[in-house]
Protein backbone atom coordinates (compact mmCIF):
# COMPACT_ATOMS: atom_id res chain seq x y z
CA UNK A 1 0.00 0.00 0.00
CA UNK A 2 1.04 3.31 -0.89
CA UNK A 3 1.36 6.46 1.72
CA UNK A 4 -0.77 7.97 -0.45
CA UNK A 5 -3.24 5.09 -0.10
CA UNK A 6 -2.34 4.99 3.60
CA UNK A 7 -2.99 8.67 4.46
CA UNK A 8 -6.53 8.41 2.80
CA UNK A 9 -7.42 5.34 4.79
CA UNK A 10 -10.15 6.04 6.90
CA UNK A 11 -10.77 4.35 10.47
CA UNK A 12 -14.03 2.12 9.01
CA UNK A 13 -11.17 0.96 5.89
CA UNK A 14 -8.79 0.57 8.82
CA UNK A 15 -11.14 -1.87 11.28
CA UNK A 16 -13.31 -3.56 8.12
CA UNK A 17 -9.98 -4.45 5.90
CA UNK A 18 -9.83 -7.95 5.27
CA UNK A 19 -5.98 -8.41 6.08
CA UNK A 20 -4.70 -7.19 9.06
CA UNK A 21 -1.21 -5.95 8.96
CA UNK A 22 -0.30 -6.52 12.84
CA UNK A 23 -2.57 -8.22 15.68
CA UNK A 24 -3.95 -5.20 17.18
CA UNK A 25 -5.87 -4.14 13.56
CA UNK A 26 -7.08 -7.91 13.38
CA UNK A 27 -8.39 -7.93 17.02
CA UNK A 28 -9.49 -4.42 16.29
CA UNK A 29 -11.38 -5.43 13.02
CA UNK A 30 -12.78 -8.64 15.22
CA UNK A 31 -13.87 -6.36 17.65
CA UNK A 32 -16.16 -3.82 15.53
CA UNK A 33 -17.09 -6.67 12.99
CA UNK A 34 -19.02 -8.41 16.64
CA UNK A 35 -20.54 -5.12 17.00
CA UNK A 36 -21.67 -3.88 14.07
CA UNK A 37 -23.30 -7.51 13.81
CA UNK A 38 -25.07 -7.18 17.31
CA UNK A 39 -26.28 -3.20 16.13
CA UNK A 40 -27.60 -5.05 13.28
CA UNK A 41 -29.69 -7.68 14.89
CA UNK A 42 -32.91 -5.95 16.15
CA UNK A 43 -33.63 -8.33 19.48
CA UNK A 44 -29.64 -7.88 20.50
CA UNK A 45 -29.49 -4.32 20.12
CA UNK A 46 -32.84 -3.99 21.95
CA UNK A 47 -31.31 -6.27 24.49
CA UNK A 48 -28.15 -4.12 24.96
CA UNK A 49 -29.83 -0.78 24.82
CA UNK A 50 -32.11 -2.25 28.05
CA UNK A 51 -29.30 -3.43 29.64
CA UNK A 52 -27.27 -0.31 29.02
CA UNK A 53 -29.71 1.94 30.26
CA UNK A 54 -30.05 -0.66 33.40
CA UNK A 55 -26.22 0.01 34.05
CA UNK A 56 -26.22 3.70 33.58
CA UNK A 57 -29.03 3.53 36.40
CA UNK A 58 -27.05 1.46 38.61
CA UNK A 59 -24.55 4.09 38.60
CA UNK A 60 -26.06 7.39 38.70
CA UNK A 61 -28.63 6.37 41.05
CA UNK A 62 -28.17 9.24 43.28
CA UNK A 63 -28.42 11.64 40.76
CA UNK A 64 -31.36 9.91 39.07
CA UNK A 65 -33.53 10.04 42.31
CA UNK A 66 -32.21 13.91 43.20
CA UNK A 67 -30.43 12.27 46.63
CA UNK A 68 -33.86 10.81 47.86
CA UNK A 69 -32.91 7.94 49.87
CA UNK A 70 -34.55 4.63 49.11
CA UNK A 71 -34.34 4.11 53.29
CA UNK A 72 -35.96 7.21 54.20
CA UNK A 73 -39.40 6.37 55.94
CA UNK A 74 -41.78 9.04 55.55
CA UNK A 75 -44.87 7.40 57.46
CA UNK A 76 -47.56 10.31 57.17
CA UNK A 77 -47.03 9.82 53.21
CA UNK A 78 -47.12 5.93 53.54
CA UNK A 79 -48.79 3.91 50.41
CA UNK A 80 -49.55 7.04 48.44
CA UNK A 81 -50.20 6.84 44.82
CA UNK A 82 -48.14 7.76 42.09
CA UNK A 83 -47.48 11.60 41.77
CA UNK A 84 -45.20 13.97 40.54
CA UNK A 85 -43.92 14.20 44.18
CA UNK A 86 -43.15 10.19 44.17
CA UNK A 87 -43.32 8.92 40.60
CA UNK A 88 -44.30 5.20 41.48
CA UNK A 89 -46.16 6.25 44.69
CA UNK A 90 -44.72 5.29 48.34
CA UNK A 91 -44.72 1.53 49.86
CA UNK A 92 -46.41 0.32 53.77
CA UNK A 93 -43.45 2.64 55.41
CA UNK A 94 -43.31 5.67 53.23
CA UNK A 95 -40.42 4.71 51.69
CA UNK A 96 -40.14 6.45 47.91
CA UNK A 97 -40.97 3.26 45.42
CA UNK A 98 -39.03 5.02 42.64
CA UNK A 99 -35.70 5.66 44.54
CA UNK A 100 -36.16 2.06 45.72
CA UNK A 101 -36.49 0.40 42.04
CA UNK A 102 -33.59 2.77 41.18
CA UNK A 103 -30.78 1.80 43.48
CA UNK A 104 -32.22 -1.95 43.55
CA UNK A 105 -30.66 -1.78 39.94
CA UNK A 106 -27.56 -2.22 42.01
CA UNK A 107 -28.44 -4.91 43.97
CA UNK A 108 -29.66 -6.77 40.54
CA UNK A 109 -26.62 -6.19 39.21
CA UNK A 110 -24.37 -7.33 41.63
CA UNK A 111 -26.46 -10.39 42.05
CA UNK A 112 -25.86 -11.38 38.16
CA UNK A 113 -22.00 -10.35 38.08
CA UNK A 114 -21.57 -12.14 41.17
CA UNK A 115 -23.14 -15.41 39.92
CA UNK A 116 -21.67 -15.06 36.64
CA UNK A 117 -18.15 -14.83 37.97
CA UNK A 118 -18.74 -18.14 39.95
CA UNK A 119 -20.87 -19.84 37.45
CA UNK A 120 -18.55 -19.46 34.78
CA UNK A 121 -15.49 -20.72 36.02
CA UNK A 122 -17.18 -23.60 37.72
CA UNK A 123 -18.76 -25.33 34.48
CA UNK A 124 -15.84 -24.40 32.22
CA UNK A 125 -13.49 -25.93 34.29
CA UNK A 126 -15.78 -29.12 34.99
CA UNK A 127 -16.60 -29.43 31.40
CA UNK A 128 -13.25 -29.04 29.68
CA UNK A 129 -11.26 -31.57 32.30
CA UNK A 130 -14.20 -34.07 31.92
CA UNK A 131 -14.38 -33.74 27.78
CA UNK A 132 -10.79 -33.95 27.22
CA UNK A 133 -9.25 -36.13 29.85
CA UNK A 134 -12.30 -38.70 29.76
CA UNK A 135 -12.21 -41.63 31.27
CA UNK A 136 -12.92 -42.40 35.09
CA UNK A 137 -12.42 -37.84 35.44
CA UNK A 138 -15.56 -37.68 32.95
CA UNK A 139 -17.29 -40.34 34.78
CA UNK A 140 -17.21 -39.04 37.88
CA UNK A 141 -17.51 -35.24 36.92
CA UNK A 142 -20.25 -36.07 34.91
CA UNK A 143 -22.53 -38.31 37.32
CA UNK A 144 -22.08 -35.26 39.90
CA UNK A 145 -23.10 -32.85 37.37
CA UNK A 146 -26.22 -35.92 36.73
CA UNK A 147 -27.03 -35.06 40.60
CA UNK A 148 -27.51 -31.59 40.55
CA UNK A 149 -29.47 -31.64 36.99
CA UNK A 150 -31.64 -33.89 38.66
CA UNK A 151 -33.34 -31.36 40.95
CA UNK A 152 -35.47 -28.36 39.77
CA UNK A 153 -32.77 -25.40 39.86
CA UNK A 154 -35.43 -23.09 42.25
CA UNK A 155 -36.43 -25.81 44.58
CA UNK A 156 -32.27 -26.72 44.95
CA UNK A 157 -31.38 -23.15 45.40
CA UNK A 158 -34.11 -22.80 47.95
CA UNK A 159 -32.56 -25.74 49.94
CA UNK A 160 -29.32 -24.25 49.59
CA UNK A 161 -30.35 -20.88 50.88
CA UNK A 162 -32.08 -22.00 53.80
CA UNK A 163 -29.43 -23.93 55.06
CA UNK A 164 -27.23 -20.96 54.68
CA UNK A 165 -29.26 -18.89 55.60
CA UNK A 166 -30.75 -15.94 54.31
CA UNK A 167 -28.51 -12.45 53.03
CA UNK A 168 -27.53 -12.10 49.44
CA UNK A 169 -24.16 -13.53 49.89
CA UNK A 170 -25.67 -16.61 50.56
CA UNK A 171 -28.29 -16.01 47.90
CA UNK A 172 -25.53 -15.80 44.98
CA UNK A 173 -23.79 -18.78 46.75
CA UNK A 174 -27.11 -20.89 46.39
CA UNK A 175 -27.93 -20.11 42.65
CA UNK A 176 -24.26 -20.46 41.56
CA UNK A 177 -24.64 -24.27 43.01
CA UNK A 178 -27.34 -25.01 41.11
CA UNK A 179 -26.23 -22.96 38.05
CA UNK A 180 -23.13 -24.15 36.63
CA UNK A 181 -24.48 -27.96 35.14
CA UNK A 182 -25.28 -26.58 31.97
CA UNK A 183 -22.24 -25.12 31.66
CA UNK A 184 -20.37 -28.16 32.14
CA UNK A 185 -22.47 -29.83 29.86
CA UNK A 186 -21.91 -27.52 27.37
CA UNK A 187 -18.27 -27.20 27.40
CA UNK A 188 -17.90 -30.97 27.48
CA UNK A 189 -19.26 -31.61 24.41
CA UNK A 190 -17.47 -28.43 22.51
CA UNK A 191 -14.07 -30.08 24.41
CA UNK A 192 -14.82 -34.02 22.44
CA UNK A 193 -15.40 -32.35 19.51
CA UNK A 194 -12.47 -29.77 19.52
CA UNK A 195 -9.59 -32.47 20.87
CA UNK A 196 -9.69 -34.47 17.78
CA UNK A 197 -9.50 -31.80 15.78
CA UNK A 198 -6.20 -31.62 13.66
CA UNK A 199 -4.60 -28.81 15.35
CA UNK A 200 -5.03 -30.55 18.61
CA UNK A 201 -3.06 -33.19 17.32
CA UNK A 202 -0.45 -30.99 16.25
CA UNK A 203 -0.16 -29.42 19.57
CA UNK A 204 0.23 -32.73 20.89
CA UNK A 205 2.81 -33.83 18.72
CA UNK A 206 4.89 -30.68 20.05
CA UNK A 207 5.24 -31.86 23.08
CA UNK A 208 2.51 -29.80 24.97
CA UNK A 209 1.01 -30.84 28.66
CA UNK A 210 -2.72 -30.83 29.01
CA UNK A 211 -2.63 -27.93 31.25
CA UNK A 212 -1.15 -25.61 28.21
CA UNK A 213 -3.83 -27.33 25.83
CA UNK A 214 -6.57 -26.58 27.76
CA UNK A 215 -5.69 -23.16 28.37
CA UNK A 216 -4.26 -22.09 25.83
CA UNK A 217 -6.35 -23.80 23.06
CA UNK A 218 -9.30 -25.45 24.32
CA UNK A 219 -10.75 -23.14 27.14
CA UNK A 220 -11.01 -20.01 24.15
CA UNK A 221 -12.84 -21.66 21.68
CA UNK A 222 -15.25 -22.51 24.32
CA UNK A 223 -15.59 -19.31 26.02
CA UNK A 224 -17.65 -17.82 23.37
CA UNK A 225 -20.59 -20.58 23.49
CA UNK A 226 -20.32 -20.04 27.37
CA UNK A 227 -20.76 -16.36 27.40
CA UNK A 228 -24.25 -16.33 24.98
CA UNK A 229 -25.15 -19.20 27.51
CA UNK A 230 -24.69 -17.54 30.48
CA UNK A 231 -26.47 -14.26 28.97
CA UNK A 232 -29.58 -16.54 28.09
CA UNK A 233 -29.55 -17.76 31.75
CA UNK A 234 -29.37 -14.09 33.45
CA UNK A 235 -32.91 -13.55 33.02
CA UNK A 236 -33.11 -17.08 35.27
CA UNK A 237 -30.50 -15.78 37.43
CA UNK A 238 -32.67 -12.62 38.12
CA UNK A 239 -35.90 -14.74 38.62
CA UNK A 240 -34.40 -16.83 40.83
CA UNK A 241 -32.66 -13.86 42.82
CA UNK A 242 -36.38 -12.86 43.11
CA UNK A 243 -38.07 -15.88 44.37
CA UNK A 244 -35.47 -15.90 47.01
CA UNK A 245 -35.99 -12.28 47.79
CA UNK A 246 -39.68 -12.67 47.75
CA UNK A 247 -39.49 -15.52 50.39
CA UNK A 248 -36.79 -13.59 52.56
CA UNK A 249 -33.99 -15.33 52.17
CA UNK A 250 -32.07 -13.35 49.81
CA UNK A 251 -31.26 -9.63 50.84
CA UNK A 252 -32.86 -8.78 53.57
CA UNK A 253 -34.62 -5.34 54.68
CA UNK A 254 -33.77 -2.13 54.51
CA UNK A 255 -31.68 -3.55 51.56
CA UNK A 256 -33.94 -2.19 48.28
CA UNK A 257 -34.30 -5.47 46.09
CA UNK A 258 -36.84 -5.52 43.44
CA UNK A 259 -38.18 -9.81 44.79
CA UNK A 260 -38.64 -8.76 48.21
CA UNK A 261 -40.20 -4.88 47.31
CA UNK A 262 -43.04 -7.26 45.58
CA UNK A 263 -43.17 -9.63 48.53
CA UNK A 264 -44.14 -6.09 50.66
CA UNK A 265 -46.84 -5.11 48.39
CA UNK A 266 -48.64 -8.52 48.49
CA UNK A 267 -51.12 -8.05 51.15
CA UNK A 268 -52.45 -4.77 49.70
CA UNK A 269 -51.64 -5.98 45.51
CA UNK A 270 -55.74 -5.10 45.06
CA UNK A 271 -55.93 -1.53 46.71
CA UNK A 272 -52.43 -0.20 46.65
CA UNK A 273 -51.52 -2.10 43.20
CA UNK A 274 -48.54 0.00 42.24
CA UNK A 275 -46.05 -1.33 45.87
CA UNK A 276 -45.75 -5.01 43.94
CA UNK A 277 -46.26 -4.12 40.38
CA UNK A 278 -43.65 -1.80 39.71
CA UNK A 279 -41.49 -3.78 41.04
CA UNK A 280 -42.62 -6.66 39.09
CA UNK A 281 -42.50 -4.97 36.15
CA UNK A 282 -38.60 -4.11 36.48
CA UNK A 283 -37.67 -7.66 37.19
CA UNK A 284 -39.86 -8.26 33.85
CA UNK A 285 -38.16 -5.89 31.94
CA UNK A 286 -34.20 -6.30 32.49
CA UNK A 287 -34.84 -10.26 31.99
CA UNK A 288 -36.97 -9.56 28.71
CA UNK A 289 -33.79 -7.51 27.80
CA UNK A 290 -31.39 -10.18 28.97
CA UNK A 291 -33.77 -12.58 26.73
CA UNK A 292 -32.99 -10.10 23.91
CA UNK A 293 -29.51 -10.00 24.35
CA UNK A 294 -29.02 -13.66 24.42
CA UNK A 295 -31.13 -14.64 21.45
CA UNK A 296 -29.75 -11.74 19.08
CA UNK A 297 -25.88 -13.02 20.10
CA UNK A 298 -27.08 -16.69 19.26
CA UNK A 299 -28.51 -15.77 16.07
CA UNK A 300 -25.00 -13.62 15.21
CA UNK A 301 -22.37 -15.79 16.77
CA UNK A 302 -23.79 -19.08 15.59
CA UNK A 303 -21.12 -21.05 13.68
CA UNK A 304 -23.98 -23.19 12.35
CA UNK A 305 -25.61 -20.30 10.86
CA UNK A 306 -25.52 -20.01 7.06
Amino acid sequence: MSSAQSSTMTWHDWLASETPTSRVQALSSRVYQSIGAVTANPAAFTGLIIISILILIAMFAGVITHGVSPYAQILAERLAAPSTTHWFGTDELGRDIFARIVYGARVTLTIVLLVSILVAPIGLAVGTLAGYLGGWVDIVLMRVTDVFLAFPRLVLALAFAAALGPGIENAVIAISLTAWPPYARMARAETIAIKNSDFISAVVLQGASTARILFRHIVPLCISSLIIRLTLDMAGIILTAAGLGFLGLGAQPPAAEWGAMVASGRNVILDQWWVATIPGFAIFIVSLGFNFLGDGLRDVFDPKKS
